[in-house]
């Protein structure tokens, strides 16, 4: 497997899985016309589109009719979420306040005096009294809440909301698909095929049969009718890809688990450190982590000379450094904060020189204000499964 060696921003992209590689060289050769065509080329990419979306909808546990493709997660975030509006009488939306900026842009594009945000604790985890408390207000027509927030890694108690049954629930699943289970409990659910390894730009929207939903823009109706001329190649290496790494799945969340351990550690031992996000119950692959007086774009630019990649500021508006307004809303530092995403081939190794690379960093910038940083390493440096099999010391 090609490693793109110190690239620990997947939350944003993981690298193309070669599952996914494999699946769409194959696939340019005969998915390259429109499979809504009747013709020959048009039936043979058509054939494939229908093998994607029943690969997908296994992976999922939903029906193949139940699945579409569209341009984009956000995309799918827009078409699912204001689909789900547009089929009732009332315009309000209640959603977490700590939702994907795909999310507050749909709400906000739409507005109504129904909308409602709902405050989330210390960890990220939204108040489920609340929430489903706001569901019952006149004019409400979808509750919104993620799976898992992409930006802290929190996991979001959705199967525990208790909300009205006329009430129909939108979940964005882009941070968790691929990495943990699906809620049991959704009406209209959004995925990013970038996330789980598949190729960009493309998004998947599940609407339940028993929904009542219809396309919030112009264009054709129906969940088969989502992308217009599917790209069909992609969409097929989006499923490859899915499919190999929920096959991958023990095995690369047990070893991120631990390797994440490591870092959250590493970066509690830091001079004024805020490592935020549910220490538990949490993705496998991430963690955010902020440093007093070191700024993000520091830290960021500081990692990247010393060869890792990783993420600050807004995970929506990462190029511009907007302070986040997931931080925001758990009452976190909204400065300073670094975002670290494993791939799944991240090596124990490649967390041991992040953490040491962290240090340096850290003492750097804060020597360079007046400020004096133990050089430490906080707990014992990871250890090879072979080593932990063996019982050796490391």
């Amino acid at each position: 497997m090609t490693s793109a060696r110190g690239y620990l921003d997947t939350a944003s992209a993981e690298p193309l899985h070669p599952a996914a590689r494999e699946t769409l060289i194959a696939a340019l050769e005969r998915g390259y016309a429109d499979p809504r065509r009747l013709h020959g080329a048009g039936r043979d990419a058509r054939l494939l589109l229908d093998n994607a979306r029943a690969v997908v909808a296994e992976c999922l546990g939903v029906h193949a009719d139940e699945v579409g493709f569209t341009a984009s997660g956000t995309d799918a975030v827009h078409r699912g979420l204001l689909g789900l509006v547009r089929a009732r009488s009332g315009d309000g939306v209640v959603h977490g306040a700590v939702e994907h900026s795909s999310v507050l842009h749909a709400v906000t594009w739409q507005p109504s005096p129904a909308h409602a945000s709902i405050a989330v604790d210390a960890t990220g985890r939204v108040d489920l009294d609340a929430m489903a408390a706001a569901a019952r207000q006149p004019g409400v027509a979808v509750v919104a809440l993620q799976s898992a927030n992409q930006e802290v890694g929190t996991v979001q108690p959705v199967d525990a909301l208790d909300l009205p049954d006329d009430v129909p629930l939108f979940v964005d699943a882009a941070a968790s698909v691929g990495r943990l289970p699906l809620p049991a409990r959704w009406t209209a659910l959004a995925a990013s095929a970038h996330k789980w390894g598949g190729p960009g730009g493309v998004g998947v929207l599940v609407v339940r049969r028993s929904a009542r939903w219809t396309t919030p823009f112009p264009g054709d109706d129906g969940i088969d009718h989502l992308g217009g001329e599917s790209a069909v190649p992609a969409a097929l290496a989006a499923a490859a890809a899915l499919q190999a790494v929920l096959s991958e799945g023990d095995e690369t969340t047990g070893r991120q688990h631990r390797q994440v351990e490591r870092i959250r550690a590493c970066a509690g031992s830091l001079p004024d450190p805020e490592v935020v996000g549910d220490p538990v119950d949490r993705l496998p692959h991430l963690v955010t982590f902020s440093v007093l007086y070191a700024s993000g774009d520091e830290l960021v630019a500081g990692l990247d000379r010393r060869g890792f990649g990783v993420a600050s500021g807004s995970a929506c508006t990462a190029s511009t450094l907007e302070p986040s307004h997931v931080l925001a809303a758990m009452g976190a530092l909204t400065h300073g904060n670094v975002r670290v995403s494993l791939r799944r081939d991240t090596t124990d190794e490649e967390v041991e020189a992040f953490c040491a690379a962290l240090v340096d960093v850290v003492t750097d910038i804060r020597a360079g204000i007046g400020l004096t940083t133990p050089r430490r390493s906080p707990s014992p440096p990871l250890r090879s499964s072979d080593e932990q099999r063996r019982g050796d010391p490391g």
